[in-house]
């Protein structure tokens, strides 16, 4: 139950009030994104972790001008591979023959059967399918902060063009998709945090099938 205690907590900050998260809730966050699962184990995102406050005061207008990116303590990006690449998949496969000690002739074939289907496809189809994996990380990333206590607002209301420039992500193959301020609700300034939580009904939610 404390789990779900914890995300009746959190909100979507809209203010915050510019005090910094401990290094030990950050290292927590940041372990729950990378135990996130994905597809075929192929992590295909990386997480820009932005302290630097003049890196987030450019982004800030680009971002709808919204104040938690620059009020902040961290900001999160997400940031998913522009395409799948041999390389790329070779590595993920590769890492994890070497940390299992071992190959297997099954898993070997899937990487031969992913290198056939992914490389070829489009590079649009690639980011969006990418895109998808950075998401399910990025959904657990704020259940992790809702645990440590620590404010999240997911975003994606920016120019992810213009953040990609601002981060020169274009150059490492990757592309924004999603952006996640973490730090603490300014609760004097911020208008939502006191509003009751809205969410359908069990009813109009789940479709059961039994």
């Amino acid at each position: 139950m404390e789990l779900i205690e914890k995300l009746n907590w959190r909100y979507a900050a809209k203010a915050m009030n510019g005090e910094k998260i401990s290094q030990e809730k950050i290292d927590n966050i940041i372990e729950a994104i990378s135990l996130a699962p994905t597809s075929s184990g192929l992590q295909p995102f990386e997480v820009v972790v932005i302290t630097n406050q003049e890196v987030k005061d450019k982004i800030r207008p680009v971002a709808w001008n919204q104040s938690v990116v620059s009020d902040c303590s961290h900001l999160l990006v997400f940031a998913a591979w522009d395409t799948y690449t041999a390389d790329r998949i070779n590595f993920m496969f590769d890492l994890t023959n070497e940390v299992r000690g071992f190959k297997n002739e099954g898993w070997e074939n899937y990487r031969q059967q992913l290198l056939g289907v992914y490389v070829p496809r489009p590079a649009q189809e690639n980011f969006e399918h990418a895109a998808r994996q950075a998401y399910i990380a990025f959904s657990q990333a704020i259940a992790a902060a809702a645990f440590e206590g620590v404010d999240a607002t997911p975003m994606e209301g920016f120019d992810t063009a213009a953040v990609d420039e601002i981060l020169g992500l274009e150059a490492k193959g990757l592309k924004s998709c999603v952006m996640l301020p973490l730090g603490y609700r300014d609760a004097e300034n911020d208008w939502l945090v006191n509003l009751p939580k809205v969410r359908k009904s069990k009813e109009d939610l789940l479709i059961k099938v039994d």
